[in-house]
């Protein structure tokens, strides 16, 4: 394997070199090798290199669960720009406002844009294909993403209803990729799960780790894991060696009785992160692959990926009602801070606080929001998460939930101020506020919405479903799927705090009692 502090686009485009013909990239049986990975990107590369891009500016990337994706990710990083991965199912207002926050150079669309960026140079699908078709040459290594530049950014969800583009460079992604390198006992030669949209970084943990290792992505397209029946004729023939996805996605996948040992016996290794990994889930996959080596892991975006793990064994299991989230990586610290910003006593617990190499430089053009989460910690960088943890005797840390209104739910992070924010701007809602439901597993495994209805508005409406139904097709428009409540209880007026403001602590009680 290559040096594992070097260059990350080197060590993927090496395979290139040393082994053309490896496949690099399965889409449901249609391959692409390194050869053509390094082709594409370096095709692209010079495209973009001509176009005379202001330096160092993002480019933006739209589209699906394609290899033109990743070759597009490479071909930006190869010319000195970072990518911001965009899906194709984003509703239009989010696309807006991260062209508006990123000011980026260009868009690499591989799929069609549904918007015009009229006042942005856009290479479009086909103008993409003529360019991967031309297989220009690219040798220009001196630009290429290094050191603290930008590698990728990715956008979260926002307090206020703007999202936050968290920076990840070259070396941050170095700390973590050689992390999943080293520690986890991979084989040289494994097919890794690629299910997890690119523009959520879970991504990341199947993306970089296996191709800078020269293995192959299986990938698990959106429309194939919405299709229950097409999922489980897909999974055995991919030869899946290791998994990663949500704790969410594999519940689902445990529904099905054959998801297990005996018709996925290649299946040696899980990495679970982007919400709480359940005892229940974690002991019904044990029992169905009893050799694998399943992983918990913890991170936020904001520390690139996961920067914690433990590997959930039998004497875990039995010794935990709720799972540990591991020990950090060697390179990182793991500090917890009371209110005042001070440690706390041993077996207390307080503020997570990551301290490392894998730390964001902050939020893309949004000083005032990284001023208050990104600090140093003992002249390092570090990043308040707030997550509350504590430290077990075993050194183990456990998670207890989130300090703010921030939750996860199906892996993704979503912050209900966020949700309170689309709601108010539809139509039929005079006020509104979400707060969520958290199941026997201390999950959130739901979205209660308290909405004070406009009386003007709504009186075409024969039922509150109806209201609803109309509520939802509102949301839709300007919010992603994912943050949708699920719940919708219509009440005449919010309780209010002293402080005359909106009271989500009693609603929370009352929908949790």
């Amino acid at each position: 394997m290559s040096n594992l502090s070097e260059n990350l686009i080197k060590m993927i485009d090496q395979w290139a070199i040393t082994e053309p013909t490896k496949v690099a990239y399965d889409y449901l049986g249609k391959t692409n090798t390194y050869a053509d990975l390094k082709a594409y990107s370096d095709s692209l590369a010079a495209y973009l290199q001509q176009m005379a891009l202001p330096k160092g500016a993002p480019l933006i990337v739209f589209g699906g669960q394609k290899f033109e994706m990743i070759a597009a990710f490479l071909a930006a990083v190869k010319t000195g720009h970072a990518y911001i991965p965009v899906d194709t199912h984003s509703p239009l207002e989010r696309v807006e406002i991260i062209k508006e926050i990123a000011q980026p150079a260009a868009c690499i669309a591989v799929d069609e844009l549904p918007l015009k960026f009229t006042d942005l140079p856009v290479i479009t699908p086909t103008q993409l294909n003529e360019i991967f078709a031309i297989k220009t040459p690219y040798h220009d290594v001196a630009n290429y993403v290094s050191g603290d530049e930008n590698f990728y950014i990715i956008f979260t969800s926002g307090t206020t209803g703007v999202p936050k583009g968290v920076q990840i460079s070259h070396d941050n992604l170095v700390s973590f990729n050689n992390w999943m390198q080293t520690d986890f006992g991979l084989s040289k030669d494994g097919v890794c799960l690629s299910q997890p949209p690119y523009s959520f970084d879970l991504s990341v943990m199947d993306l970089y780790p296996t191709l800078t290792a020269g293995k192959r992505l299986a990938v698990l397209p959106k429309e194939t894991t919405d299709n229950f029946k097409e999922l489980f004729s897909v999974l055995p023939e991919l030869q899946v060696s290791e998994w990663v996805s949500t704790p969410s996605f594999m519940d689902i996948c445990l529904l099905q009785p054959t998801f297990d040992a005996k018709h996925l016996p290649a299946l040696t290794h899980f990495f679970f992160c982007g919400e709480e990994l359940t005892h229940k889930t974690a002991a019904t996959l044990k029992q169905r692959f009893p050799q694998a080596k399943i992983f918990n892991t913890y991170g936020p975006t904001e520390a690139t990926v996961a920067v914690s793990a433990v590997e959930i064994t039998s004497e875990v299991l039995e010794n935990y009602q709720r799972l540990p989230i591991g020990k950090a990586k060697q390179d990182t610290q793991i500090v917890l801070l009371d209110e005042n910003g001070k440690e706390v006593a041993t077996g207390e617990s307080g503020e997570i606080l990551i301290v490392g190499p894998s730390v964001s430089k902050g939020y893309l053009n949004n000083s005032e929001k990284t001023a208050k989460a990104f600090v140093t910690y003992n002249a390092r960088p570090a990043y308040k998460t707030g997550d509350l943890g504590q430290f077990d005797e075993n050194g183990q840390l456990l998670y207890k939930g989130r300090i703010d209104f921030q939750i996860k739910l199906h892996g993704f992070r979503i912050e209900l101020e966020d949700v309170d924010h689309h709601l108010d701007k539809v139509s039929y809602v005079s006020q509104a506020t979400t707060v969520p439901h958290y199941g026997k597993d201390h999950k959130v495994n739901q979205l209660v919405a308290y909405v004070v209805k406009d009386k003007d508005k709504i009186a075409e409406f024969e039922s509150d479903f109806k209201v609803t139904q109309a509520i939802k097709k509102e949301l839709l428009e300007t919010m992603m799927s994912y943050m949708m409540p699920q719940k919708f209880v219509y009440v005449d007026s919010l309780p209010l705090t002293a402080n005359g403001k909106i009271d989500r602590k009693s609603l929370m009680k009352e929908v949790n009692s």
